[in-house]
């Protein structure tokens, strides 16, 4: 059963919130390229998007809007690299994400699910009444799934594009990173 209490709501609404902001500083600052992270939230995301395929098997509208969505996704990650600003320094590689992409598809998301949540409340809890589980209103809607498909697609194929340019970079300049006068500055004439 659900708590209505509304300082158990504040704390989530709290956390949330938190959670979101931090997302979010994510997408402008400058940031190491961390295969081994890259490649556990490939791994997560991908696992998500094959629990939301299946689960998706029941009905058809909704494999399409899950699988229409990811390969969107992909296809704005592919711009979202070419975007993305790529640093080789003698501490590694960084990257400067665009954050455009990332905040236009977080704000389609949140505002969607923003949307279902306010405007359709009744429908949750008539659905919650009927199926017992009260995010059914959720799982019921393509719109919203595919936005979420596309979120998904996005960062698992802009992950895998990090990795790749990172393998590359690492390829064409290993003298920068393994160099011992790499790290020391320069000498005044």
């Amino acid at each position: 059963m659900m708590n209505h209490n509304p300082y158990v709501l504040a704390v989530f609404a709290a956390l949330f919130a938190f959670l979101l902001y931090r997302r979010f500083r994510r997408l402008f600052g400058r940031q190491a390229l961390q295969p081994a992270r890259l490649k556990a939230r490939v791994v997560a995301l991908a696992i998500v998007a094959v629990l939301f395929a299946l689960s998706g098997l029941h009905s058809p509208n909704f494999a399409a809007a899950v699988l229409g969505g990811v390969a969107l996704g992909a296809a704005l990650a592919y711009f979202g690299i070419r975007l993305t600003r790529f640093e080789v320094t003698p501490a590694g590689i960084f990257y400067t994400p665009s954050g455009y992409i990332g905040i236009v598809l977080a704000a389609l998301l949140l505002s969607r699910l923003a949307y279902r949540f306010v405007v359709l409340y009744p429908t949750f809890q008539a659905s919650k009444a009927e199926t017992g589980d009260p995010f059914a209103m959720y799982q019921s809607s393509p719109l919203t799934v595919a936005l979420l498909g596309i979120v998904i697609g996005y960062y698992i194929a802009y992950c895998v594009g990090l990795l790749l340019r990172g393998a590359e970079l690492r390829g064409q300049a290993p003298q920068i990173a393994q160099s011992p006068d790499a790290a020391s500055p320069p000498s005044a004439p």
